[in-house]
This record gives structure tokens, C-alpha cells and sequence, in this order.
């Protein structure tokens, strides 16, 4: 129950029945804090993908087609940018309708041609439903 009479105003009270709050100071820092952390996890974060994509490494490859040639084989076009003067190795991967591996293989681009397509064949367990590069890295 209430302690106090109800008919003329508020049961908790009003505005003027409080005191002012106090003064708080220090905000600007903790939004500075907090942007120089989200800029350090941003940052960090960015250069995760690029280095990633293959673009750091110097060996860039582009897939341009791939066919399923039955249950036991598959193949794939794909192009690679690369430095005249270095040789690259590239992983191509056979994955089923399930995303499981069902065939790989290294495929060596020796050294002498900056941008070369390659077309291969790779074996597989079983069929596959796509074929891509899983990297593709300058020796």
C-alpha cells in the first residue's frame, strides 16, 4: 500500500522530487576505444581475404569451364597470372553432390608464361557435380 496520498500527484513522485543527475564525463574516450578496436578487427579481417584470394601470393587462377565426363572423370579449364619467371602449383578439386572430395590433383604451370589456360582431366570415386582450383601458390 501506499504511504502517501494518492489525490493530488504521482505515487512515485515527480521530476522535481529527485535530485540532478551527475555530470558523467569520459564518453568521448570509450567511443574512440571502441572505433580504433572495430578499425584493428576490420583491418584485421580484410587482410584475411586478400590474402586468401591468391592475389598475395602472385598466382591468381580463373576457372573458365569444367565437365563431368561420367562417374570416374571430370575436367576442367581454368587460367593462372603469374610472374614470367616463376613456376606455380595449383590444387583442382572434384567435390560430389554432397561437397565431398571425390578427386584432386596438382597440376605444375612451369615458369617462362605469365598467363596460361590449362585444360585437365582428374579421376574421381564417384561422380562429380563440380570442379574448382583450391589454390593455387608460386613455388
Amino acid at each position: 500500500m501506499a504511504t502517501r496520498d494518492v489525490g493530488n500527484g504521482p505515487v512515485l513522485g515527480t521530476p522535481d522530487d529527485f535530485p540532478d543527475r551527475p555530470e558523467r564525463g569520459g564518453r568521448l574516450v570509450v567511443h574512440v576505444v571502441i572505433g580504433v578496436l572495430v578499425a584493428i578487427v576490420a583491418g584485421g579481417w580484410g587482410y584475411v581475404m586478400w590474402s586468401m584470394n591468391g592475389s598475395a601470393n602472385g598466382a591468381v587462377p580463373q576457372v573458365v569451364s569444367f565437365a563431368v565426363l561420367g562417374p570416374s572423370e571430370a575436367e576442367i579449364t581454368f587460367t593462372v597470372s603469374k610472374p614470367d619467371d616463376r613456376e606455380a602449383v595449383c590444387r583442382v578439386r572434384a567435390m560430389d553432390v554432397h561437397h565431398v572430395e571425390v578427386g584432386s590433383k596438382e597440376v605444375r604451370i612451369p615458369p617462362a608464361e605469365g598467363t596460361k589456360q590449362v585444360k585437365e582431366r582428374l579421376g574421381t570415386s564417384a561422380e562429380a557435380t563440380s570442379v574448382h582450383i583450391q589454390y593455387c601458390n608460386l613455388v
